[in-house]
Order: structure tokens, then C-alpha cells, then sequence
């Protein structure tokens, strides 16, 4: 991979000015004052702050805390995806601001969100960094479906291809398009929350290299990555060897009908529902699905502390919004009773109605 001096950066504003920036950006874009937000970063930059430190530091770190505030009920839906719009049309504004500086390198990465993965402005900002120092970047945003993306490496020719995943449930269609990726001969940087805090499922799925933030990754592309070459696989339980028991694959072809079951089980056993009105109907029915697309990409991944993790973050968002932790018990055991057959999902249900008793006994003495 050719490129020129990416060497890796560490944030270089002072801290105080750091803060005092994401207050005034935070204090904007809850306001949903776009020119607001544009000035706070305009008048950094004239200040001297890097463009990167703003993106990363700044910007970055504004929405961190409108999804944090998001999950614990003190933002409405609107008003976050609201905060989402601004801080992205605020990228686009700071980066074409004439005192950002710019590298030189002749390296070409391909940024994209693997297919039915919308969360785009973590790639959003990596492809905005990379330019900064010096990337020609195809920004393909969010949704990639895979043969698009094979089709743009073979029209363009990138030298590496960046994949995002944030929702972790995005797993087996990212796998999809790193084995595609690396099979049309372009390595595959890969990050994200939906990839671990530590990697774990970027190493699992095969990916070239993982990195934990966009400096990391900037830095590696610097390195130059090396084309992991394989031999080709017949079968994805050569990499996987879980899957041969076929409980990811009934599962997931079956999540609809599961689904419809488990909230027509819950209509008999959760009293309150009979007074629930159409909306509240749909939500339950949007968080069974939830739970079902966690527990067949904890299948796939092998890895029952990813549904774990999605069963604890859902009693925390539910509690903050007045919901009874308890309430997630019947939704488990439901599950439970319909996949009776299945050893995995059996220990993986097991394991987060454990999670859910201790929690609960914890909250109530």
C-alpha cells in the first residue's frame, strides 16, 4: 500500500480548552442551533485548534454523550436524531474550512458501513481524518450491501478497505464482506463498537487488522496493511465450526415467527398489556426483535456474553424509562420454550435470565 507520512497523532489541544469546547457544542447542537454549532468550530479553528482534534476530541466526543443521554431518558428520539444531523453538517462545514491543513500521501481507502448498518458518522469521521492527513477517500456511508462494495473495489481499485460496524447484530453480514473483500485481493481494516471492546469478533471473522479509534486506524493504514492470503475455504465452519450445529441458521430464518409467538405468549402472561395501545404494541414487538437478532449473532459469534451484554444494556434503558427489570423474564423464558432443542441458545437464554435474577435481586435488597 503506498502512502506517505501518516504517522500517528495524539490529541494536541490543552484539555481545559477541550472541555470548554464540547460544552459550547453540546449546549448548540441540544439547542438544535446549527449556526451555533458551526461557530463553535469555526472559531477553534481560527483559534489554531486542529481539525482533527476537533473531530475526534470534540465532535466525537459531543455524541458519545447524546447517545449516553439517549439511553438513560433524558433525550427523546427526536431530539437525538435531531443532535446526530448537526454534528454531521458540522463535519462537513469544519472540514472544508480553509485553515484546516491537509497531508499529502497517495494511498486510496475505501470507508463503508457494512450492509444494514446506519450508524454512519463513526465512519463518517474515520473518512474525514483520513482525508486530513493526506487519503484520497470513497466515502460509501452507511448500508453498504457487499456486492456494491466488491463492485467499487473493482471499478476503483482502493489499497484498503475500512469497515464499521456499531451494532453488533451487523456481525454476520460484516464477515460477509471482509471474506468478499479479501477475496477480490483488498485487506480489510475493520472497527466499532459492534466488533468488541477488544477486537474480539474483528479476530474471530477474519478481518487484516482492528483498530479501537480513528487514529489507531489512521495509523495502521500509515503502516501499510499486509493482505492476510488463505487458502480457500470450502465452508464457513472451516472458520466457524459452531455453526455446523445449525442453531445461528434456525434462529435467524425463523426470528419472525419467533417473534409473533413470543408477544402473543406475553399477551397471556404480562396482564398490562391488555390496555397497551397500538404504538406500545409495536414497541414490544421492535424490542422481542431485538432480543431474537442479539441472540442469533451471539449464536454466530459463539460468545454468550454478547447477549448478555445486549440483555443488561436493554434492563438499563428500560429502567430509566419506568419499566420494571423483571419485565425482560418472560421475553427470555418464551424464548426459551420454543427453542427447546437447541443446547446453545438454551445456555445463552439460561445465562441472561441468571444476569436479570441477580440484577434484580440487587436492586431490591
Amino acid at each position: 500500500m503506498s502512502h506517505g507520512d501518516g504517522a500517528a497523532a495524539d490529541p494536541v489541544t490543552d484539555p481545559a480548552v477541550v472541555e470548554s469546547l464540547r460544552d459550547r457544542l453540546w449546549d448548540a447542537v441540544i439547542e438544535a442551533d446549527e449556526d451555533a454549532a458551526v461557530d463553535v468550530v469555526f472559531g477553534a479553528l481560527e483559534d489554531g485548534v486542529p481539525g482533527e482534534d476537533l473531530l475526534l476530541d470534540v465532535i466525537a466526543a459531543v455524541q458519545r454523550r447524546v447517545g449516553v443521554e439517549w439511553a438513560d431518558n433524558r433525550l427523546t428520539v427526536a431530539a437525538e436524531h435531531a443532535a446526530t444531523a448537526i454534528n454531521d453538517r458540522v463535519i462537513a462545514a469544519l472540514v472544508r474550512h480553509p485553515a484546516v491543513a491537509r497531508q499529502t500521501t497517495t494511498g486510496r481507502v475505501a470507508v463503508a458501513c457494512a450492509d444494514g448498518e446506519w450508524h454512519a458518522l463513526p465512519a463518517r469521521l474515520l473518512a474525514e481524518v483520513l482525508r486530513l492527513r493526506g487519503w484520497r477517500v470513497d466515502f460509501l456511508g452507511a448500508q453498504v450491501p457487499t456486492p456494491h462494495l466488491i463492485a467499487h473495489l473493482h471499478q476503483h481499485g482502493p489499497d484498503a478497505v475500512a469497515l464499521s460496524c456499531s451494532i453488533s447484530t451487523r456481525l454476520p453480514t460484516a464477515h460477509a464482506a471482509i471474506t468478499a473483500c479479501q477475496g477480490a485481493g483488498v485487506p480489510v481494516l475493520v472497527g466499532g463498537a459492534g466488533f468488541g471492546p477488544d477486537g474480539r469478533y474483528a479476530r474471530l471473522l477474519g478481518a487484516d487488522a482492528w483498530a479501537p479509534d480513528a487514529r489507531a486506524a489512521a495509523a495502521q493504514l500509515a503502516d501499510g496493511l499486509a493482505l492476510t492470503r488463505r487458502a480457500p475455504r470450502d465452508h464457513l465452519f472451516d472458520e466457524l465450526p459452531h455453526l455446523a450445529d445449525q442453531e445461528y441458521t434456525m434462529v435467524s430464518t425463523t426470528a419472525g415467527r419467533l417473534v409473533r409467538d413470543t408477544v402473543s405468549g406475553l399477551e397471556k402472561r404480562v396482564p398490562a398489556m391488555a390496555s397497551y395501545s397500538q404504538l406500545q404494541r409495536q414497541h414490544t414487538s421492535t424490542d422481542v426483535a431485538h432480543i431474537v437478532d442479539f441472540l442469533a449473532t451471539a449464536l454466530y459469534v459463539d460468545d454468550p456474553e454478547l447477549f448478555t451484554g445486549f440483555i443488561a444494556w436493554t434492563a438499563e434503558v428500560l429502567d430509566a424509562r419506568g419499566v420494571p427489570v423483571d419485565s425482560l423474564q418472560p421475553t427470555l423464558e418464551l424464548l426459551g420454550a420454543q427453542l427447546q432443542d437447541f443446547p446453545r441458545t438454551q445456555r445463552m437464554l439460561s445465562a441472561a435470565r441468571d444476569m436479570l435474577h441477580a440484577t434484580y435481586a440487587r436492586r431490591n435488597g
